[in-house]
């Protein structure tokens, strides 16, 4: 059976379900294939993100963190909660729900936009046509015409040959958000965004663990002076950080896993129970393309686009995970919009300059543009002011003072260049630094900038301050 789009979206992650709505709302008439299916066999809309990623993880990362706040904060408070417990059967029914509510909304979004949202496995033809094959019926192809076609199929886990996922002692980032019960021991291979937000998680609740970070530099595509900071406060946390380790084996036992690996001090081995595989993620495109359809990859499997998001295949598109740029669900969302409002004939851009990153942490971890030491390689005269959450009153009152904002100005324009928080909220607080980057403020505008009193953003208004040192409630140096 063949059917006709204006508009083919295949995948509906972050990148490939926002595309399709908004193409469904600027006049075409649009269809968005997935093949998603989770652990009870249903199929969900929200692809790694809603599903195995980013919802699932947060909704644990603050279960886990009222947790920890009941043993290590609230007697500051005065408040008495006895010997608090941890049911992890609640707490995974609670993130479930949410997932459930969120997955359903895109089937409802989908509905009332009118787009066809279809359930099947979509691969790219050389003529130019998309063949779907019926996720629950590998027998049943049907094959989709349409003017447009958006490639967007996410990315998966990078696997490692001298540690299989097994899904049960040996597990991807997703096996790490299903576990029934808190590891005793847990190991952690990568020290990246993925490994410190479930290390932290099941920290929190019981777990020894020990992540085995193969770079010498802790989170170094982050600030370093942020990432040093963030470093000590882990290790009070008790996240046992190894950096420049180098797992070299795996073996398993019904007893555990004995995790191999090299350091600058030679040789070493740990134990474990679980362990958590976290080294990076690739483009899914595995089956995507008919040999022939025109559609590049580089070197690493990432498909080939332009500033907007084209293949050079006429009217093909690819967004999200699948191409440059940072593997972040905010970054494939706005391509989408933007190469929906392309489709559409419309002027449409991307600011990649200011794209926002984040660690779920706590504290949190979040920067926008450049870091100090991109500076000083790409030899940039700048400026830079910094205050500590410890002089921030409201963030004292939240026993929360550990951290910095850290702002970057061009030494003679003024221009913030790149902003850095550590801290309470660092999430929510770095959306001002976006406006201002974007906008192409100056610290001064910031400066400028009415901060209501007391918050956490106060916090940023001082930093800005501190830049030209002018810092009112900390010592300028």
């Amino acid at each position: 059976m063949s059917q006709s789009f204006d508009v083919v979206v295949i995948g509906a992650g972050p990148a490939g379900y926002v595309c399709a709505i908004r193409a469904a709302q600027n006049g075409l008439k649009t269809a968005c294939v997935d093949n998603w299916k989770n652990p009870d066999g249903k199929h969900a809309f929200g692809g790694t993100c809603l599903n195995a990623g980013c919802i699932p993880s947060k909704a644990l990362l603050e279960s886990s963190e009222m947790f920890r706040k009941t043993q290590h904060e609230f007697t500051a408070h005065g408040i008495k909660v006895g010997n608090a417990q941890m049911d992890v059967s609640v707490m995974q029914a609670r993130k479930s729900k949410i997932v459930s509510s969120l997955t359903g909304g895109i089937a409802a979004l989908f509905k009332s936009n009118n787009v066809t949202g279809i359930r099947g496995t979509a691969r790219l033809l050389k003529n130019g046509s998309v063949e779907v094959t019926d996720s629950d019926d590998p027998k049943k192809k049907d094959i989709l015409e349409a003017k447009h076609i958006v490639l967007a199929p996410g990315s998966e886990p990078v696997e490692l040959k001298i540690a299989p996922f097994d899904r049960e002692q040996v597990v991807d980032s997703w096996g790490a958000l299903e576990f029934a019960a808190t590891p005793k021991r847990l190991g952690v291979v990568g020290g990246g965004v993925i490994g410190l937000e479930l290390g932290s998680v099941w920290q929190r609740l019981g777990s020894q663990v020990t992540i085995l970070e193969a770079m010498d530099n802790f989170l170094f595509m982050a600030d370093q002076q942020i990432a040093q900071a963030a470093a000590r406060e882990f290790k009070k946390q008790q996240l046992d950080i190894r950096l420049g380790a180098k797992v070299t084996g795996v073996d398993k036992s019904k007893s555990g896993i004995s995790v191999h690996y090299e350091d600058k001090d030679g040789k070493h081995d740990i134990e474990v129970d679980k362990l958590i595989v976290a080294v990076g993620r690739r483009p899914a495109i595995q089956n995507l393309l008919e040999d022939g359809s025109g559609v590049k990859l580089d070197q690493r499997g990432f498909i080939q686009v332009d500033e907007e998001c084209h293949t050079g295949v006429k009217n093909i598109w690819a967004i999200g995970d699948c191409v440059r740029g940072p593997m972040l669900a905010h970054k494939g969302s706005e391509e989408g919009v933007m190469v929906a409002d392309l489709m559409a004939g419309k002027v449409a851009e991307m600011n990649y300059d200011v794209i926002p990153s984040i660690i779920y942490t706590w504290p949190e971890i979040a920067w926008v543009g450049k870091t100090e030491e991109e500076l000083k390689k790409q030899g940039v005269k700048y400026k830079s002011g910094g205050f500590p959450f410890a002089a921030n009153g409201r963030a004292k009152a939240m026993e929360a003072a550990a951290g910095m904002v850290k702002i970057l100005a061009q030494a003679d324009t003024d221009e913030i260049l790149g902003v850095h928080i550590f801290g309470p909220m660092a999430s929510e607080m770095i959306a001002e630094a976006v406006i201002a980057m974007e906008f192409r403020a100056s610290a001064e505008d910031i400066q400028r900038t009415i901060h209501a009193h007391p918050t956490l953003s106060e916090a940023m208004h001082e930093a800005s301050l501190a830049v030209d040192k002018r810092a009112i409630h900390a010592i300028n140096r």
